[in-house]
């Protein structure tokens, strides 16, 4: 016998917490999201076993692929929490796009992976939304993804997200690039916000305070707390991509701050120094910061304090780069530069 004892009733899929009808529900309701997204070397459709993508197209001569995978952490907490879901999707790209950009590849595609406890088709419908207009912000086709219901292992409410992009770069453009030297210039680009680090400390600091999502914005910019929260990742990748020619190396400014991902992008050797005052923190920085009476190098270690992305540019080619991105609707200001580190020491130091 196969059976495992008396069952009162036959059983479906749906007894068990897994709604099939609501996937196809959902599927259907996204499909002229994803077609909004369209591009060339991919259609938007979705519905197949795997996305298709025709690299042929897109007119490169010698092209490596790069890949990117993240998620969005505990910022996705506070948005099901205040029950505000759009913005989150946008998160979710910018933390992959932002991750090509800074090797010198253009995003080509996207994929994302929606897991849950019960599928909540209006809920998943405005997340994907929001995934939707982050991939028409970075110019990349969303071609597929997975949703996942799994009852027992979400509480009910709760879904995760995770996303996967893929650009191609010429193999001869791919950053950093090695002629980095002391003397380079680093160009500060303006973060929308938090974007999407650091926010398990800041859930301790509002529990602590006793503060309600729906609480005043602390700096009165936005209606409510989990508004000024949420204010989506900037997605820089429209801007940089017509002048990656002159530039040396970016810094995507995400977990580990200043202090982990500046190296990544200097050769053996090089370090570099910030000046702290060439820019404002914005003011929600500076209420994390006194929330917690955090140190200021925990700070610039945890969060990116107002500089969501970091270029390295030749002295000579600063202020060129610097308008061009302007024209292009960034925020630049020149943070500090590039410096000898032979002796060995901290990679990035700071100063007032």
């Amino acid at each position: 016998m196969w059976g495992m004892g008396a069952i009162a009733k036959p059983q479906t899929y749906a007894d068990a917490g897994v709604d099939i009808d609501a996937g196809n529900a959902l599927v259907k309701s996204i499909a002229p999201l994803a077609k909004s997204t369209a591009r060339r070397g991919a259609d938007g459709a979705l519905g197949g076993f795997g996305g298709l993508f025709d690299l042929a197209a897109c007119d490169f001569k010698d092209p490596i692929l790069v890949a990117a995978n993240d998620g969005v952490g505990t910022k996705l907490k506070i948005a099901i929490e205040a029950g505000k879901h759009t913005s989150i999707g946008i998160d979710l790209v910018a933390m992959c796009v932002n991750d090509l950009i800074v090797q010198g590849a253009e995003p080509l595609f996207f994929l994302d992976y929606y897991a849950t406890s019960a599928l909540d088709v209006a809920t998943a419908h405005d997340v994907i939304d929001g995934i939707a207009q982050g991939c028409k912000q970075a110019g990349c086709a969303l071609i597929g993804g997975e949703t996942a219901e799994m009852p027992g292992l979400y509480n009910k409410g709760d879904y995760d997200l995770a996303g996967f992009a893929v650009g191609a770069a010429e193999r001869s453009a791919l950053l950093p690039r090695t002629d980095i030297k002391d003397g380079d210039v680093l160009l500060g680009i303006a973060s929308s916000g938090l974007h999407a680090n650091g926010f398990s400390l800041i859930r301790k600091l509002v529990a602590q305070a006793g503060l309600a999502w729906d609480a005043p914005d602390p700096t009165n910019t936005h209606a409510t707390l989990a508004e000024a929260l949420l204010v989506p990742t900037r997605i820089y990748v429209r801007a940089l991509l017509p002048h990656l020619e002159r530039i040396k190396g970016l810094v995507h400014i995400t977990g580990g701050g200043f202090q982990e991902n500046l190296p990544r992008a200097l050769p053996d050797g090089l370090g570099c120094e910030i000046d702290r005052s060439a820019w404002q923190v914005p003011e929600i920085f500076q209420w994390v910061q006194a929330s917690g009476e955090i140190a200021w190098h925990e700070m610039f270690r945890t969060f990116n304090c107002g500089m969501g992305m970091v270029a390295i540019v030749a002295a000579e080619d600063a202020a060129q780069v610097a308008e061009s991105l302007h024209k292009a609707g960034e925020k630049v200001v020149v943070i500090g530069g590039v410096v000898d580190n032979a002796g060995g020491g901290d990679s990035v130091g700071f100063r007032k």
